[in-house]
């Protein structure tokens, strides 16, 4: 497969694009996961690494712990904009500029900028522009601006865990042959690929198990039984003892069930505010639905925040569904 690259983006020289500079600052998507965190270390790691005279930082939100294994993880700084103008600022993994979060206004401030990015909804707006929607990650993305000759260990352990993450364990539709290969790379330089599925990927707390059961069992399907919802309020998150952050693998739980083409997960994060997760089989472009309602992501897995009632937000979202399978 050709490789799909957005209109206002190129591929970055990157050894050009760090000549000179001295001061540089890496930052992704609120909320990191596996991806974000992976693309932005590798890139901290490679840049530490084989250039040392340059002046590197990583801001992202709190990261969960199981993510504290990968070299300098325990250097991400969560504490937001400090007044530090950058010479460059990476976004990696980010669809647009709001979804830095805290951290925009580094990217605002810095003399130069750049996005790494797979999102289909990225119209790019750094200086420079790397934008690759079929791709698996954004990790799998930034492997194409990097000298794999001058990777380590402390390099392809978070590259292999972003692709890892984004690509479902190598199962979504956006795997490739180019995927794989990649993946198998970083195992040439030592890492242990299945204590890092393990320990990242597949393991779920007690309270997490419990409160995905309950989710299920209360979920809900329509049309035809081809789609499900199910959704958390603030109120049944406090009665486990889980935060948002323990909900990820919900709405891909869902969609495994047989005979359902899209799955819907929300959680409450407000009074009447909700965040969607969408993901879906073969036939919807959920990322179509998330564009329409302010989001955004990918062809099979998408989301966006909103207000109102439960029922009515699930009401909006099946009209715009039942357009794409009728």
């Amino acid at each position: 497969m050709r490789p799909v690259i957005l209109m206002n983006s190129k591929k970055i020289d990157l050894k050009e694009l760090l000549k000179e500079k001295k001061k540089i600052a890496l930052g992704g998507h609120v909320r990191p996961d596996g991806d974000c965190i992976g693309s932005c270390m590798t890139l901290y790691n490679y840049i530490e690494k084989n250039f040392p005279d340059i002046q590197v930082k990583v801001y992202l939100e709190k990261i969960k712990d199981k993510f504290l294994f990968i070299k300098n993880s325990e250097k991400i700084d969560s504490n937001g904009y400090d007044g530090t103008e950058y010479d460059l600022f990476f976004s990696l993994d980010c669809a647009d500029l709001e979804r830095l979060g805290l951290n925009k206004e580094f990217f605002e401030h810095a003399k130069r900028t750049a996005c790494i990015d797979h999102h289909i909804s990225n119209g790019g707006y750094a200086d420079y522009n790397y934008i690759l929607p079929n791709a698996s990650s954004a990790c799998e993305v930034l492997y194409d601006l990097l000298d794999v000759s001058l990777f380590d260990k402390s390099i392809a352990e978070p590259m292999y865990t972003g692709i890892a993450h984004d690509s479902g364990v190598f199962r979504f539709q956006s795997t490739t042959s180019k995927t794989m290969n990649v993946a198998g790379k970083m195992l040439d330089f030592g890492i242990n690929a299945n204590k890092i599925l393990e320990e990242t990927y597949y393991k779920k707390t007690y309270a997490q198990s419990q409160v995905a059961g309950r989710l299920q069992l209360e979920s809900v399907r329509f049309m035809d039984n081809r789609c499900i919802f199910a959704y958390a309020t603030t109120k049944l998150m406090d009665f486990y003892g889980v935060t948002t952050k323990d909900l990820d693998s919900v709405v891909a739980q869902l969609r495994n069930i047989e005979g359902i083409e899209v799955a819907i997960f929300m959680y409450q994060i407000g009074e009447m505010k909700y965040k969607v997760s969408m993901r879906s089989q073969d036939l919807v472009d959920v990322s179509v639905i998330a564009s329409y309602f302010g989001g955004g992501g990918h062809v099979r897995a998408a989301g966006f925040d909103t207000v109102g009632d439960v029922h009515d937000i699930i009401n909006n979202i099946s009209e715009q569904i039942e357009k794409q399978m009728s």
